[in-house]
């Protein structure tokens, strides 16, 4: 379907097909100056992509702004955000895509389930404090704190849409007379002081969105935005009905002055003291059956229900008026709480311990290579290994600080594509062995994949596949791949599926197309293979959360078996011919993940792990009967499906983290900021980390981050800096 071009701001209006390489589903949201659309990207991933109307996208001022938010929104990205997978303030239509959290805001929940309880509020009020902790500590005030910017997932509340934040640093500037923010929940210096606008804004701000979750109302109401105003800034709040254990730290968040409300680091030790039980698992949900009720869950709310956005309500929208609940009576028992009222005296403002997060803490800053394109970095074959029999480890930059490298390991060497250009280097020593440029402008969408012989690169601009000889860097065989819907290598084979879910077989040693014929049973097939393994699997997810696996031969196209499971489930990795499996929720896991499935296609035995707490989610590496599990905000967790059970869990405090690689002694993957991480897979503790290697621009996010490669007793990644670096993968803890 090709791109709408309407200007007008219905959501209806414009529904273009793609934003840059991410597939839009269907529409989340919309508000005054974007859509909110889910999404996938060309591995399945889900992401929410909010896209600027085009009336917006021909301010420049407008433009300015979004460029702000997506600023402000990668420098925020944690535990407690929507992580920043990619963005594009520059295209035709701006459009920023976050990582997909199912859940419903805190404006839907209370509108469909009524209040919170004591329990259920402290855990919301702990959340949020630690979410505005890590959002000022890089220096973003986020003045559009609000329920409908608050999302309820699994592991707690989520900050979004940073649409009218500010960066302290930042050279735009409220304007005169502009007002910025959603009245019932905005400071009362933002009505009297806007350029002055600090963090205390947010703590006022997440009195007032607890309020709200407590009552359904605000601690000042009114149908007229003027009268909030003149509330919020000449009023005592109304607490009618928030607990007594919590009213008073909400009646301090509430303060008329800036300087009289606590940190959220002062209400985090509050909150401690409030509930002895408070621990920093409070968010961790309860398992539950489809039909279970509320009691021992977080939320009240089903995982995947609708409005479940990352991206949050386009800039500009309302504070969703309509879907608030209507006031409640006061309940028995519970105060009505006002102000306290400063008799002349501010009180001294409690002071602020720094809390400094050294990323990779105890090692050394980031070594700095010199710009020798050929290695200057680069240690000789010869010395490649020490006396005691360990690799010695070496670094280059085969293109400068280009970008990110992508690597994949084949033939002895490493095959590794930037922005403009692929290099080989020779993976004993990192030196570079040739370089083949890519037309003006253009890149590579992922790794080279090495088949048939060959390193094939697929790029973005032209989409097209050209397939190198790793020996020189010639082109032996191109071919024009856009009008093809989907592209998957398998064995020797590469796989094009058109619109119409025609597959074409290529052959990929030579280019020349093998088979074309539609998969019976795959109506629409998005293909996954795996190392080692001679099949390619197709699978489709019914409405009904049931799940359609076809295997399929990638030589011939034929179906060598299909399967149905009664759940959603989505192929990870192959191994002893076994395919595993993640099951969850109804997108084929690839949303919550409950489960591990390990099945045997020749017997159609199945064996299921369940999980204990459910991830969001997660990557997987498989590695014999083991299944390694990441998940975006940091947790590595270890499965063994002969023995049916969960081995360990890690919070490795890395979010957004790379696939992980399995060696069987060690579980390898890599961090945003250049860091390659190693994790004992036995015992399931850190044993070792690089350096990190940010480069220049460490304010940019990379939409995927490239797995690291293990080989030969080594470990191969890229880095931010644009450095391909190799460490030996039996010593981590030398590294």
């Amino acid at each position: 379907m090709a791109p709408q071009h309407n200007t007008g701001a219905d959501a209806e209006a414009e529904l273009p097909e793609y934003a840059g390489h991410y597939h839009l589903e269907s529409c989340l949201g919309s508000g005054g100056m974007g859509v909110v659309h889910l999404a996938r990207s060309t591995s399945g991933m889900k992401v929410a992509v909010k896209v600027v109307h085009a009336e917006f996208a021909r301010d420049p001022e407008f433009r300015g702004r979004f460029r702000q938010e997506v600023a402000a929104a990668r420098r925020v990205s944690g535990a407690f955000t929507a992580p920043v997978v990619d963005a594009d303030p520059e295209a035709e239509r701006p459009w920023m895509a976050t990582l997909f959290i199912p859940g419903p805001t805190l404006s839907q929940h209370v509108k469909r389930n009524g209040p919170m309880g004591a329990g259920e509020l402290r855990r919301l009020m702990a959340g949020l404090a630690e979410a505005l902790r890590d959002i000022h500590r890089v220096g973003v005030v986020h003045r559009d704190l609000k329920p409908s910017n608050v999302l309820l997932a699994e592991d707690g509340p989520k900050v979004i849409d940073f649409g009218i934040s500010r960066p302290k640093d930042s050279e735009l500037r409220t304007e005169t007379g502009k007002l910025i923010g959603t009245p019932p929940f905005m400071a009362p210096e933002q009505f009297r002081r806007p350029r002055e606008v600090g963090p205390a804004a947010d703590v006022f701000a997440l009195g007032s969105v607890l309020v709200h979750a407590a009552t359904g109302r605000g601690p000042f109401d009114s149908d007229s935005p003027y009268v909030v105003a003149y509330q919020v800034v000449h009023d005592e709040p109304d607490l009618t009905g928030v607990p007594e254990s919590l009213a008073p730290m909400v009646l301090r968040c509430l303060a008329k002055e800036p300087e009289d409300r606590p940190t959220p680091d002062e209400l985090m030790r509050e909150l401690r003291s409030v509930a002895a039980s408070y621990d920093t698992q409070a968010f961790i949900p309860a398992q539950r059956s489809p039909g279970d009720g509320v009691p021992g869950s977080a939320w009240p709310e089903p995982a995947g229900s609708p409005g479940s956005s990352g991206a949050g309500s386009p800039p500009g929208s309302s504070a969703d008026p309509a879907g608030a609940a209507r006031p409640s009576p006061a309940r028995p028992g519970v105060r009505r709480w006002t102000v306290w009222r400063r008799g002349g005296r501010r009180r001294a403002a409690l002071a602020l311990g720094s809390l400094v997060l050294v990323a990779g803490g105890g090692f050394a800053s980031a070594q700095l290579f010199g710009e020798d394109t050929a290695g200057a970095a680069s240690r000789g074959a010869e010395g490649s290994r020490s006396a005691a029999g360990v690799r010695a480890p070496w670094a280059t930059r085969p293109a400068g600080d280009d970008g990110m490298p992508r690597c994949a390991y084949g033939a002895r060497r490493l095959l590794c594509a930037q922005a403009g250009q692929v290099s080989a280097l020779d993976a004993s020593d990192g030196r570079v062995l040739w370089r083949h440029a890519l037309s003006a402008g253009d890149g590579p969408r992922e790794a080279p994949v090495v088949a048939g012989g060959l390193a094939h690169v697929l790029t973005h601009a032209g989409e097209r596949v050209e397939a190198l000889d790793p020996a020189s860097g010639r082109v032996r065989w191109e071919r024009d791949v856009s009008a093809y819907r989907g592209v998957r290598y398998a064995g020797g084979t590469l796989l094009l599926t058109a619109a119409d879910g025609t597959v074409t077989g290529v052959d990929a040693a030579s280019g020349r197309t093998g088979w074309s014929r539609r998969i019976p049973g795959a109506g629409d097939p998005y293909f996954v293979s795996f190392p080692g393994d001679a099949l390619v699997y197709a699978t489709s997810t019914s409405g009904e959360g049931r799940t359609r696996v076809t295997a399929v031969d990638p030589g011939t196209g034929e179906v060598r078996w299909d399967e149905r499971f009664d759940e959603a489930v989505t192929p990870v990795g192959a191994a002893d011919g076994s395919i595993v499996f993640l099951a969850g929720d109804g997108d084929g896991g690839y949303g919550t993940v409950d489960a591990v499935i390990r099945f045997s296609p020749a017997t159609g035995a199945s064996r299921r792990v369940a999980l204990s707490v459910a991830l969001q989610q997660p990557t997987a590496a498989v590695d014999g009967d083991r299944v390694y599990l990441m998940t975006y905000d940091g947790a590595l967790v270890a499965v063994d499906t002969r023995r049916e059970k969960r081995l360990w869990s890690l919070q490795t405090a890395v979010s957004r983290g790379s696939v992980p690689v399995a060696d069987g002694a060690h579980v390898f993957f890599s961090a945003p900021d250049g860091r390659l991480l190693a994790v004992d897979a036995e015992a399931g503790r850190l044993v070792g980390q690089t350096e990190l290697r940010l480069g220049a621009r460490s304010d940019e996010v990379v939409s995927t981050l490239p797995a690291p490669e293990a080989a030969d007793g080594r470990v191969y990644a890229g880095a931010p800096d644009g450095t391909v670096f190799a460490v030996d993968g039996r010593d981590p803890a030398g590294w």
